[in-house]
């Protein structure tokens, strides 16, 4: 295997195990200038110029695109960082993210937030980044200049978002203001859905029992929100996205928004596919996220919508923190599920902790791929150029082995703090090498990736 960059603009990646749009298979892929030129027959002649990378039976896999990271640099560097970050994605098979607006100083809200993150990130970053924008209430005439700099959408949020420079659309006039200036762009808004009625009227209970903190976030609590934001998308003509999907009382309702003919995608989250509320010890806040890990129950439903294709994408919502945020009793902290940091850090494991379920699950490689890879490129305009292993793509390709099993260790996981839910647990499935552009990504050497942005509408 290729641990660093090779000086051929040329190469051949051969896989008896291929993940194609179409199906696994043997193949060949056929690299130049950092693009996919063809893939051919398993064992087809090498050119000249090319360097020849045989992986036997180790899976051939597109770079995973994950379109919901908290970087949180500027700002709040101390909790994660592009470097960090990017590292993490690299090495867990990401060669593609889409960052968030909030959790840095200043947030993506304006232009000069847009371009204050742009900045600091240059030179950083081990894969490839672009950026989503953030509609807050004020802040409607800033949105065109930001979607015409190239964010690929708008984050809101209909409840509290933890932090003060990035305040929630509280009021019907400030979702409607967003929503609408939104549709006249045609840009996509991707909606954080807790109704702050809902989780007000709630019971509070702090303390270090996970149930209470899971009945604190109640499902009634995403479906209310998602109804009121359903209702708000008809009227404006909006495009919107509901993010990090935990509860199933929220899918019958997508599935009326879509038989009506309204433009609504949804997406879930590795922990809400993996992890159980039953799962949780008390006082191991690692494990707190909004909206929370739930049920098996409920766990169960969601792997059915997803196999049924319900969900455009399975992606991170990586937000990370520091130890002390996370009030983590092995630190020295309460346990305190109420007053603990939100957060869960994932980036680097995502790929095999979904795979280790999904394998579980009678689910292929093939089916991980759609979820992971072709669906969030697909999502954020960059089919054909990201997400697949096909002719034109950029070659961003991982070497996988899914039969490799390992045990998480969290201090030697490549994000910024050592703190994960997947501490100890032993999953299947091992990232072996990570190509962008068709270049082995050596995260002890110099980063390479590239800053890109949301293609124009003729383009996609």
């Amino acid at each position: 295997m290729p641990v660093s960059e090779t000086a051929a603009t040329a190469a051949v990646i051969r896989s008896r195990r291929v993940v194609l749009p179409d199906g696994e298979r043997p193949a060949d892929v056929v690299v130049r200038d950092g693009r996919i030129e063809r893939v051919v027959a398993h064992g087809s002649a090498v050119p000249s110029d090319a360097r020849l990378t045989d992986l036997g039976d180790t899976a051939l896999l597109p770079g995973l695109v994950d379109t919901h990271v908290h970087v949180n640099e500027p700002g709040r560097t101390e909790w994660e960082g592009f470097a960090t970050a990017t590292r993490a994605a690299a090495a867990g098979g990401v060669t593609t993210i889409v960052d968030m607006p909030l959790n840095s100083v200043p947030p993506t809200t304006t232009l000069a937030g847009l371009e204050a993150k742009r900045k600091t990130a240059e030179g950083q970053a081990w894969v490839d980044l672009g950026f989503w924008g953030g509609a807050v209430p004020g802040n409607t005439g800033d949105l065109a200049a930001l979607h015409e700099a190239g964010v690929f959408g708008f984050k809101s949020f209909l409840a509290p978002s933890g932090v003060d420079e990035f305040p929630h659309l509280a009021t019907e006039q400030d979702l409607e203001s967003a929503l609408a200036e939104q549709a006249r762009l045609g840009a996509l808004a991707i909606i954080h859905a807790e109704d702050p009625a809902v989780l007000d009227a709630a019971p509070q209970r702090p303390g270090v029992h996970y149930r209470d903190f899971l009945a604190s976030r109640p499902d009634d609590a995403e479906a209310a929100a998602v109804a009121r934001l359903l209702d708000t998308a008809r009227r404006t003509g909006a495009r919107v996205h509901i993010l990090h999907v935990s509860s199933a009382a929220v899918l019958p309702l997508l599935r009326q928004a879509r038989a009506d003919g309204g433009e609504v995608t949804a997406e879930t989250c590795p922990h809400y596919l993996t992890l159980t509320a039953e799962q949780v010890p008390d006082g191991d806040t690692a494990f707190k996220c909004c909206p929370p890990i739930r049920s098996e129950a409920n766990r169960d439903a969601l792997w059915a919508a997803l196999a049924a294709g319900e969900f455009a994408a399975v992606v991170s919502d990586h937000s990370p923190s520091t130890p002390d945020l996370k009030l983590l009793e092995r630190y020295g902290g309460s346990g305190d599920f109420a007053a603990a940091w939100g957060g869960i850090a994932s980036l680097q494991v995502g790929l095999p902790a979904v795979w280790t379920e999904a394998r579980r699950r009678g689910h292929a490689l093939a089916d991980v791929v759609r979820w992971m890879a072709a669906g969030p490129a697909a999502l954020v305009g960059l089919t054909g150029r990201k997400g697949a292993i096909a002719a034109g793509c950029d070659a961003d390709l991982v070497a996988f082995d899914p039969d490799a099993p390992f045990a998480v260790r969290a201090e030697e996981l490549h994000h910024r703090n050592p703190v994960t839910p997947y501490a100890g647990r032993t999953l299947t499935g091992a990232v072996r090498t990570t190509w962008l552009r068709g270049r082995v990504v050596d995260t002890a050497g110099e980063p390479f990736g590239r800053q890109i942005g949301r293609p124009a509408a003729a383009d996609r």
